[in-house]
């Protein structure tokens, strides 16, 4: 049984679009408001100009995507007061969450250029989210996670080899010192690394 909730009511995501961020940085970090950001590089950041992706260094049993958005989760949990109502979003063109049709045809919340599906739980849900909407399988962590008191927000957008992460600066710092981490302090407003 999953336990995240389908919320065919979006207006709990209005205030990423009332952020009045740009589209590219909102959906690669969110809201631009937040004291300090952060990226979760899920794979190191190229070390030549144009590099593929597929040609990053990356040690044999490195940690999934979601594996790394879970604990940095985790971690985010102890930065705000409600971990027990939070909001997550899931793209719509990703080919590995079959959402069901109800959800896919339903209301989405809708950024420039992207459409998700939104869905309510508590943080700790995020430890079912292969269950819950990959079968089992592994799947991309959520597009955007962020609590009811938006102390935080959580960003992984499907081009970047990163997560991107807006919070008070205790909660980056946390992050940056976690040793099963690669987090690394971020400017949203400058160009970020990107693989080919």
């Amino acid at each position: 049984m999953m336990t995240l909730t389908y919320c065919p009511d979006t207006t709990a995501a209005d205030w990423l679009l009332r952020s009045g961020t740009p589209a590219t940085q909102l959906t690669t970090f969110g809201p631009a408001s937040f004291e300090a950001f952060g990226r979760l590089r899920f794979i190191p950041d190229p070390v030549a100009p144009g590099q593929d992706e597929a040609d990053a260094d990356i040690p044999a049993g490195h940690p999934s995507d979601t594996t790394q958005a879970r604990r940095a989760l985790r971690l985010l949990a102890r930065f705000t007061s409600t971990p027990q109502d939070c909001y997550f979003c899931v793209w719509e063109g990703y080919s590995d969450i079959p959402l069901p049709p109800n959800v896919r045809h339903g209301p989405l919340v809708e950024i420039p250029h992207r459409r998700y599906a939104l869905l309510r739980g508590a943080l700790h849900d995020i430890d079912a989210w292969e269950a819950d909407l990959g079968g089992g399988q592994p799947i991309a962590p959520p597009a955007f996670v962020w609590p009811a008191d938006r102390r935080w927000c959580f960003v992984s957008d499907v081009d970047p080899h990163w997560a991107g992460i807006g919070a008070e600066q205790a909660a980056i710092d946390t992050l940056i010192g976690d040793l099963q981490l690669d987090v690394v302090p971020a400017h949203p407003a400058e160009e970020q690394p990107l693989y080919r």
